[in-house]
Formats: C-alpha cells, structure tokens, sequence
C-alpha cells in the first residue's frame, strides 16, 4: 500500500514523472525555480498565477533533484515552505520526495480507541545515543514491555542546526534530516503500528522558529501585525488574504495523518494562536481532520492550552466535537506543590490548598474554572470543565515542559523524596483520565532535560543571555553571577546531558521503578480500561485536613473507582470507609492501608462493582 497527501505546495510528482512545483508568493512579481542537476544549476521561469500563486511542471526534476526558488531577481535562493525533505537543514535546498515510494505494511491497522491511551513523550534526537528515528524504532518493545499504548514524538518539522527541542521548526512539512529520512519516519510508523502502539506528533501552529523562515521575503501576508504573541506578529488566521495561511497548516496536519499515517497530533500552545474569526482555525482544523483520515480510522487531537478552554473539548455523545483532550497542567501544578513544597512562578496558584486543587482535577478536569489567578495579576482563568468526562484531560508528572522549562532542567527526582513520588505516580497512572510519561521517567532518571538548541552566530549570545534573563524575577537567580549557572543552551555539552542513559535501567533502583510502572499500567490496561468508555461519569471529592483526600468516581457502567491519599508526614487514623476491593497500595506493599487508616505519603485504590454500594459514598 502507498500514500499521498496532495496539496496545493510544494513539489509533487505528476503522473508523467515529471515535477509540478507550487509557491504561494503574493508579495513578488516574479519567482524563479532553481534546479541543481548533474549538468549544473538550472534556472527556470514559474507562471504567474492569479491569487499570488506561481507555478511550473518540468521534467528536467525527478525524485531526489534538490531546488530552491529565486524571488524578484534577488540574488539569495530560498527553500520551499512545504519542502518534504532539507537534507543540508534549513537554509539549504530542497529536495523533491516520491511520497509513494515507500511500501506500507500497516493497511490493517485502524488505530486504537481513546480510553486505551498510556502516552510515552520523546526527543527523537536524545532519546538514544544515535538520535534517529530508527534508534527509537530499535526501543519500542521495551515501550510495550512497560505497558504504554501510545507513543507521542516532540516535533520533528525541521529546525536550525544540529539540535533543538522542535518548538522553532521554520519548515513544517519536512522530517528534520538530522533525525534521519522521511522513509525512516515512516518505518518508525509502521513499526509502532505492528506493535499495536498508536503513534503521535506534536506540531506547532502558533509561529515560526527565529531563523530559516523565508516567508517575510515574498509572502508577509503569513503574518498579521495586529495580533502579537511572544514570538512577534502572530501567524494570520484572521487578516486579509488568510485563505491560504489557514490552508497551509490544515494540510500540514492533514499531510502528517494521511502521508505519514500517525495517529493523532497534540498542537503546542494553542493558547498563542490568535484568531478572531468563527469558526476559528482550530475548529476548522478539527472539521477537516474529521471529514478526512477521521472518517476511516480513529484518529486523536490533543491540545495544549494554559488558558482552559473547555469550549474545545466538548462532546457529541460519546465523541469529541473538535478535540479528544487537553494536557492538563492544573493536576502536575497541584502534585508538583505537594510533593516538593516549591511556590514560586506558576505554582503560586496552587500554594493555599494544593490537595483541595488536587481533589478538583480528578474529579472535575481543570482547577482554575474561571477563578481569578494570582500569578495572572488576578485575572480569571479557565471555564468550568466539571461536565467534561475524564478522558478530556491527559495528566503527567513529568513532559519536556515541566522538565525543561527549569533553569536547570531537574526531574521531580531530584526534588522530591521517592515515597511522594511513588504516591502521586500511584495516582497517575490509575485515575480515569490518559496518563502521560516523558522518557526515562519510568526508570526513575535523574538526568536532567535543560532547553538546548543550536542557532546561528547571530543569534548565539542573545539565545544564550535571554535565556537566563528568564529567570531573574525568581530570587534564587536574583544574583547575575548565580544566572550565569544556567545551562547555556547553545552548547553541545547541555544537549549531550540529556541524552538518556539506558544502562541505569539496569541497576537495582531502576528495575524498581520500572517494575512499578509496569505493574500499574497493567491494573490499567487489563482491569480499568473496559470500564472508562461512555458518558454519565458522576465524581467527587473531599479534603481530609490539609494534606489528604478522598476521591470517588462512577464509571458509565455503574463500577466505582475510589482513591485516598496521604500527602502528609503523619499517619491519619480512620481516613478509609468502606472501601470494597484494593485495586493498588502505596507504599507497595500496602501495609497499614486500609479501614484503620492512611500512612504517610499513601495513595491507596479500591474497585468497587458491587450493586449495594451508595452512589457518592467514600
């Protein structure tokens, strides 16, 4: 089997075997296609178009011919904004891909329902030591040997230089080629698929990376000046002549879903993304999925989202309006709280009564409904979500986010003791809404994961100096001479300290940890999941003291799922009441859990079916 997504950019392969090549350029009057063959360089005429569209089919272009695009006469030579491949990075040529080339095996596979999700995050390029696709292909069975049932790539689009978190690709349609080709992606796929995992990308819609982005020089129209974001003029949703910026990106996602045959997206920091219009470019992104690859196999949008917007995560029945979930930061702010007493920056919404905050998450979704945010300047924040069911929110202690976005990059490992973390990893894993683990993670590493990249000369000290003048409002890093501490993420040694060390899986504390999250994502995937499909989820919750909780829900079927937690130093006596079957206990094993109360730092399950238990009883 082969797959195509046609598009109206870039370079595709005609029937003939010629190349038709397509650039949306409405700021010049004249493009050139530049051609590098065996006989040299080649400059070619494109047709003016209506529309700000030039155009050319030729075949002196084959499969693997690399071009570039010559505007108004200019001397420079640009890439094509829907290149599906840069093997010489960004400022490179492009090169013309046969999408079909590629033979799939995976024509069986209609992926997997939502309820089943367990998410394992990655960074391709630290995951291993190769930092390829296929070094993350030779790992997935150890993946499925932990129990996740979904495994979600940090993005891929290409990037500047030789590392980089993903977050400032600048050409979204081409694998980066330091990660390896697009048919190396495609194996990596295809090989996810025959091992029953669902496959995820994370994309990004709300700008384009600081260098190698071309666009301003014949098509400023891509942005629009009227919206800011922190990355300058937004991307145009909104403004004249927006047809085709909406476009691009639509077929981006849908080009990933249908060429690459992944299995859902999550869109980063959508909250950025500035559009005024209705229905508003995610909305119509989410139709065009659905009439689309949603119409023959399940596929998944997860958004990212600091505002809380419920609106997006509606339902129609059993199924999403738009979009499957939100990753849900309120619940990681909460436990993070607890477990590591730390109030400064965003965690100071969270400090007056981190488990009543807790407590909400599980049983309602988002914290923050609306309810004026301190770290906001007082600003209301979130809608209400307590109608939602918990399959809308994707909860985590640990992503690149969470991780990276620490002046030094630590993991709740080395902030928090290992009886906290084994409570609020107990939690995770067995509460109703999809869990998430960033890599590593299930080993219990230590490594850090600091925001590295690898700019240009021109950017190199100002990426260097304002990444630690981000932290100079916390006062710890008050003191320029403590700043300069901070990782320089420029340098190739802050990328190489991430690079995860598998050997320490095999040393007695990692096995522990591993064994630990196996065991959990098997009570999961075996004993929870059949009874997480369906709506008329019923939940609700009680602090006990200021450092315990109760929390129950009724599953559609009737089943009650109940937790109680012990975040505190002392034992509670008397915390549990009518439990009904111990489903998990931690501290492992559960010993003076149960009816006579809760040790410190516990967090205990029971499963409850039977037909005589009170709705709501804890």
């Amino acid at each position: 089997m082969r797959r195509k997504h046609t598009m109206p950019f870039g370079a595709e392969i005609t029937p003939s075997g010629g190349v038709r090549f397509r650039l949306w350029a409405p700021d010049t009057h004249e493009v050139e296609l530049h051609l590098k063959g065996a006989q040299g360089p080649e400059l070619l005429a494109m047709t003016a178009l209506n529309d700000g569209w030039f155009a050319l089919e030729t075949d002196r272009a084959a499969a693997g011919t690399h071009y570039r695009f010559r505007i108004g006469g200019r001397e420079a030579l640009v890439p094509d904004p829907a290149s599906r491949y840069q093997p010489l990075d960004v400022h490179g040529p492009s090169q013309v891909i046969d999408s079909q080339a590629f033979e799939w095996r995976d024509e069986t596979w209609t992926g997997r329902p939502w309820v089943e999700a367990v998410f394992y995050e990655l960074h391709v390029g630290s995951f291993t030591a190769s930092g390829t696709f296929a070094g993350v292909e030779a790992r997935l069975d150890h993946l499925v040997e932990l129990g996740i049932t979904a495994l979600e790539l940090m993005p891929v689009a290409d990037f500047p230089g030789r590392r980089n978190w993903g977050y400032d690709g600048v050409l979204l349609f081409a694998p980066d080629a330091r990660y390896g080709t697009p048919e190396d992606l495609k194996r990596l796929v295809q090989a996810a698929h025959e091992r029953g995992l669902m496959i995820f990308l994370d994309v990004v819609y709300n700008h384009f990376g600081p260098e190698g982005n071309y666009l301003h020089l014949y098509a400023p129209q891509f942005f629009n000046e009227r919206h800011h974001t922190p990355w300058g003029a937004a991307i145009n949703f909104d403004g004249e002549q927006n047809h085709w910026v909406r476009r691009y990106f639509i077929d981006n996602a849908l080009y990933w879903l249908n060429e690459y045959h992944f299995d859902g997206l999550r869109l980063d920091a959508v909250h950025a993304i500035c559009d005024d219009s209705r229905p508003d470019i995610l909305e119509d992104l989410a139709q065009a999925v659905a009439d689309g690859p949603g119409r023959e196999r399940q596929v998944h949008l997860v958004l990212e989202n600091e505002n809380n917007i419920a609106h997006y995560l509606e339902r129609k029945g059993t199924e999403p309006r738009w979009y499957q979930a939100q990753w849900n930061d309120d619940l990681h702010h909460a436990i993070h709280v607890l477990i590591t007493g730390e109030a400064s920056g965003y965690y100071q919404d969270y400090a007056q009564g981190p488990i009543a905050h807790l407590g909400r998450c599980l049983a309602e979704g988002f914290a923050y409904q609306g309810e004026p945010s301190r770290h906001r300047g007082g600003a209301p924040r979130g809608q209400p979500s307590a109608h939602l069911p918990p399959a809308a929110f994707v909860s985590f202690l640990q992503n690149h986010d969470q991780v990276g976005n620490r002046a030094f990059g630590e993991r709740p490992t080395l902030l928090a003791s290992e009886e906290a973390i084994g409570a609020a990893l107990t939690i995770l894993l067995l509460a109703p809404s999809p869990p998430l683990l960033f890599m590593g993670q299930e080993w219990g590493s230590r490594q850090p994961f600091p925001f590295f990249c690898d700019f240009g000369d021109d950017l190199r000290e100002a990426v260097t100096e304002g990444r630690r003048r981000e932290f100079e409002r916390f006062p710890e890093f008050s003191d320029p001479e403590v700043r300069k501490q901070i990782p320089d993420p420029m340098a190739e040694q802050t990328f190489a300290s991430a690079i995860l060390r598998w050997e320490e899986q095999e040393h007695p504390v990692g096995q522990r940890w591993f064994q630990l999250h196996q065991e959990l994502l098997r009570i999961r995937n075996r004993t929870l999941a059949p009874h997480l499909s369906g709506n008329g989820w019923q939940s609700g919750y009680e602090s006990i003291g200021k450092r315990a909780l109760r929390v129950w829900w009724r599953c559609p079927d009737g089943v009650f799922l109940k937790l109680y937690t012990n975040f505190g130093d002392a034992y509670l006596p008397g915390a549990v009441s009518g439990p009904g079957e111990l489903l998990f206990g931690w501290p492992t094993p559960p010993e003076g859990v149960g009816p006579a109360g809760l040790p410190p730092w516990s967090a205990v399950w029971y499963f409850d079916n039977s037909a005589l238990s009170k709705w709501g009883a804890v």
